[in-house]
Parts: C-alpha cells; structure tokens; sequence
C-alpha cells in the first residue's frame, strides 16, 4: 500500500493520542496494512495501536523530513548568498503582514483582508533611493508535494506580490517543470553542482513598499554577509 500524507499523518496522530478509533477509510487501510491494530482492555472499550511496522514507518517517515528540511535550508542559505553577492540586503523567513483579496480572481476572489507572509528569502537593493529598492521575494521548494500544496494557496502567492516587485519560485531541479508553476512567478532551477539556472525570468512592476513594511525591516536583522558578498556589497554603489 502506498502510503499517502494522511496516512502518515494518522500514523503520527495515534502515536501521541490515547488511540481512539476514528472508524474511516485512512484507518482501515492502515489496519489493513498492518500499521495499526486494535484492542481492548478490560472495560470492553476499543483502541488502536501504532504496530511495529507503523513504527518503523513513523521513523523513515522522520528521518525523510529531516533530510527534506535540512536540504530546503541549504537551498535558503544558497539563495540568501547569491542576493548578497548581488549587491542586496537580505532577510530569511522574515514575518511580514500583506493585504490580500484585492486581486481579480476565477468565480470571485475573498474580501479584502490581511495575512502573514514568510517568504523564505526577502530582499532589497542597497540604495538610498526609494523607488529603486526592488523588493524581491524568493519562495524556496525542494518537494514536489510542498511546491503543489502551496499552489494551491492562491492568497499566498497575492500576499508575496503585494510585497514584492519580483517573486520566484527556487526549486530543484527534477521535482516539477517551470510551466506547471504559474507565470506571475519566475522559476529558478537549482542544480545538483550548486548552479542556479533561470528557466523563467520573473515579471517586474513598479512597487513602493508600504511604510508597516519599512517598518518591520527597520525592526529586523538581516542576514550577516559572508565576506565574499560583502565584498560585492561594498562594490555595488548605492544610488
């Protein structure tokens, strides 16, 4: 049987639960599978318990996570450097409030409101000059299932743009092709030898960042520059 994220999920839920059964579908097909199994105890009421086979699921399933966050965070750390040695001040996973439902959206959009937007990488020109900051956000994937869930987070998406002049989607290479991610992106592809290669370049607007947002960059620290970047830093005029 192959095993879907809520059945992972279940797994890891009945793990840390008393282990009341649920009765549906994803607990009969890990009953069925071995995963779970039930009991009883003394007063007749009925459990279900993580089998030593759902327990070593549990554990590849963990040690996979492990190395998928391990490996998202060195494609940030790539990224965050490569801004910098473009000449940008850069923050990582920086929290930033953004207006949503003003975009024209299929069968009507939802009202207006806020989010909180945590793009992986977020970063601004060195300058003195407002309108040649150019915030740009870079939203790193190094999953195929973490890139569809969160394309199918369209105020997500809305909430980067209302932030940013540029947004892109990072992502390695192999796990989706640039025309399945939508063209109000630009798509990088992040090679196996370190290379990022542009496969799309990401439409540009005019933005003026709104002064909340100045703001929570002023409160914020942002990423040390390593001392090649800083380098192209100090070469990089600000205008």
């Amino acid at each position: 049987m192959a095993l879907g994220a809520s059945h992972q999920r279940r797994l890891r839920e009945v793990w840390r639960s008393a282990g009341w059964p649920y009765q549906d579908a994803v607990e009969l097909e890990l009953l069925a599978a071995g995963l779970l199994s039930r009991e009883r105890d003394a007063q007749g009421r009925e459990t279900v318990r993580v089998t030593d086979a759902g327990i070593a699921v549990l554990a590849q399933t963990l040690q996979q996570n492990r190395a998928a966050r391990g490996d998202h965070e060195a494609l940030v750390a790539r990224v965050a450097r490569e801004m910098q040695r473009a000449g940008r001040v850069v923050w990582r996973a920086l929290s930033l409030r953004a207006r949503i439902g003003e975009e024209p959206a299929a069968g009507g959009g939802a009202e207006p409101g806020w989010a909180i937007a945590i793009p992986d990488v977020y970063s601004i020109r060195h300058t003195t000059v407002e309108d040649y900051v150019e915030p740009v956000a870079h939203e790193i994937k190094v999953r195929r299932a973490d890139l569809l869930a969160d394309l199918r987070r369209p105020a997500k998406g809305e909430a980067y743009r209302w932030l940013s002049s540029q947004c892109w989607y990072v992502i390695r290479e192999g796990i989706a092709q640039p025309q399945e991610i939508p063209e109000v992106y630009g798509v990088m592809l992040a090679r196996p030898d370190g290379a990022l290669d542009v496969a799309r370049p990401a439409p540009r607007r005019g933005l003026r960042l709104p002064f909340a947002v100045w703001m929570a960059l002023a409160r914020a620290t942002p990423e040390p520059a390593a001392d090649d970047a800083q380098q192209a830093l100090g070469g990089a005029a600000g205008r």
